[in-house]
């Protein structure tokens, strides 16, 4: 059974860092194109990163500069580095191994 849970998300203000990680049993990352998805209230589910099989990333233009995706194939978890966090981050950040999905960690910033 693949399972992808997300830890690591909570309510920070404006400007403060988090750090989401997703552990995945079932499944070796390695072996999966991987991302990290959002979803804000009243909105649909929009791509913030993903890390192909071969380690090249891409990132939402939102994002480009504060967000940092990675794998660590030794605990087999995908992980998320978040920086210079604004309001409109605020959202359910969903864990992606195509085409299994975690179930979500909410990230709240105040300003």
């Amino acid at each position: 059974q693949v399972q992808l849970v997300e830890s690591g998300g909570g309510a920070v203000q404006a400007g403060g860092s988090l750090r989401l990680s997703c552990v995945a049993s079932g499944i070796r990352l390695i072996f999966y194109r991987t991302a990290w998805y959002r979803q804000m209230p009243g909105r649909e589910r929009e791509l913030v990163a993903q890390l192909g099989r071969d380690g090249h990333t891409t990132y939402a233009d939102s994002v480009k500069g504060r967000f940092t995706i990675s794998r660590d194939s030794s605990k087999n978890t995908l992980d998320l580095q978040m920086k210079n966090l604004k309001s409109d981050d605020s959202a359910v950040y969903y864990c992606h191994a195509f085409p299994h999905w975690g179930q979500g960690t909410r990230v709240t910033v105040s300003s």
